[in-house]
């Protein structure tokens, strides 16, 4: 499921980064206008060319609501260098382990049975070593889900904050009457 869940993830993320550099993200051809359909493959629009204008704002400039509730593309970009510390630490571990295995084979090969106390002692700490590492691996694809995380809940208190000053505060900058919150609390 985390497999799936990373296809995705590096899908949505290259469909963006094409996007951002004015390519088609299906065939890669230049695209310079993202809301009409590629002319190479045929690949659907990306969205509307512009967003629904706000009642009472000059033209090309978004209210303050719109710019909060827009998701930065910073937001969007994938973590790769962790992506790439886990394979990392991985694969170290794959090859100390292909190392401890080499290691048995060579001390039972030139010692026979006298070397199986020495091999127990280094088989033991290149197999904590191993998992350590792979152990380490795994804590940066933790990393990884904490990050996709906070960029979820940073999108999500920021359209939060935009709903509540629009629904609460009035164009003047004045709390719309009504009773605060110490009022309600003491009819409880």
């Amino acid at each position: 499921m985390t497999d799936d869940r990373e296809a995705a993830d590096k899908k949505e993320a290259a469909v963006e980064m094409a996007g951002a550099e004015g390519k088609c993200p299906r065939c890669g051809a230049p695209r310079p206008d993202l809301s009409a359909a590629c002319a190479k493959c045929g690949a659907p629009p990306l969205g509307p060319a512009s967003p629904a204008p706000t009642p009472g704002m000059p033209e090309g400039r978004r209210s303050v609501i719109e710019a909060i509730m827009h998701v930065r593309s910073a937001d969007l970009e994938p973590y790769i260098g962790l992506r790439y510390l886990s394979k990392l630490f991985k694969v170290m571990a794959i090859i100390i382990g292909l190392l401890l295995i080499a290691e048995v084979i060579t001390g039972l090969a030139t010692q026979g049975q006298a070397a199986i106390p020495t091999l127990l002692g280094e088989a033991s700490k290149l197999l904590v070593l191993a998992g350590l590492l792979w152990g380490i691996g795994d804590l940066a694809i933790l990393l990884i889900d904490i990050g996709h995380d906070v960029r979820a809940t940073r999108i999500l208190l920021g359209r939060q904050a935009a709903h509540h000053l629009q629904d609460h505060h009035t164009s003047g900058g004045t709390r719309p009457p009504g009773r605060n919150t110490m009022e309600r609390r003491a009819e409880r």
